[in-house]
Parts: structure tokens; C-alpha cells; sequence
């Protein structure tokens, strides 16, 4: 009887490799927004700083809504990715690295302050979003029309 790793296509290993490169993504920017907290004075448990307490707290919070975002489009992007590279690994790796770099970049414009300089090269990630969703009904598709 084979195993679960057995039946995966060899290329699923660059998918995980990935969501792991993700994964470090993401504790590279909740750093950034450690270190934004002890240079604008925002102590835990604020989310936000307020404009009326803190001159700085714009920068502070572009810098944690930057990390915040690529929070909430996590979950989206873990499961089409995995779920998408189960057919498609390479497009899925690929489209995978694509996100990911161009959530660094996001992340980077947003923490300048200036908001609008997020989307110079991050909003290309929705562009590998919209592939991951096409790879994943791929796969959806092929399990139902299997027989």
C-alpha cells in the first residue's frame, strides 16, 4: 500500500518549499512590525496607533497593516496553492513564488508610509492569486469528471 507522500507528484516538493518560504515571509515582516513598535512607542496589545497620541502613527501603521493584509490573504493563498498544486505543482510553485515576492514588495511600499507605494509590484500578486484559482478548479474539475 502506498503512502500519501508516495502518490503525490515528485514536483510537489518545490509547492511546500514555497508555503514555507511564505511562511518565513511573514516572520520577517512580523519582525518589521516588532521593530516599528519600539521606534514609534506603540505597545502591545494597540493594534493601531492614533494620530491624536503618536506624530509617527501613520508610519507605524502602514508598516502593521503591510504585515496585517498578508495576515488576512494567508489562509486564501495556503489552500489554493496547496490544493492547485496537487495538479498543476510547477504553475502552483511557480505562481507561488510569484505571490510571494511580490508580498515582499508590497510590504516594503507600504511601510514607507505612503500607501499608494504598495501597489508598484505588489499588485501583481493578485494576478498569481487569480492563477492559483484557476489551477485549483483544474483540479476540482478533474476529481469530478474522474471515473
Amino acid at each position: 500500500m502506498a503512502t500519501a507522500v508516495e502518490l503525490l507528484p515528485r514536483e510537489y516538493g518545490y509547492v511546500v518549499l514555497v508555503l514555507v518560504l511564505y511562511t518565513l515571509l511573514n516572520f520577517w515582516m512580523a519582525g518589521k512590525v516588532g521593530k516599528a513598535r519600539k521606534k514609534y512607542k506603540v505597545p502591545y496589545p494597540t493594534l493601531y496607533a492614533s494620530e491624536s497620541d503618536n506624530k509617527e502613527a501613520k508610519v507605524f501603521n502602514c508598516v502593521q497593516r503591510g504585515h496585517q493584509n498578508s495576515l488576512e490573504l494567508m489562509p486564501l493563498f495556503f489552500v489554493l496553492l496547496l490544493l492547485g498544486g496537487l495538479k498543476h505543482p510547477c504553475i502552483s510553485a511557480g505562481l507561488g513564488l510569484l505571490y510571494t515576492v511580490t508580498r515582499y514588495f508590497y510590504f516594503k511600499g507600504y511601510s514607507t508610509g505612503d500607501p499608494e507605494n504598495r501597489l508598484a509590484v505588489g499588485k501583481y500578486g493578485f494576478l498569481a492569486l487569480l492563477g492559483h484559482i484557476a489551477c485549483t478548479i483544474s483540479f476540482g474539475v478533474t476529481l469530478l469528471l474522474r471515473g
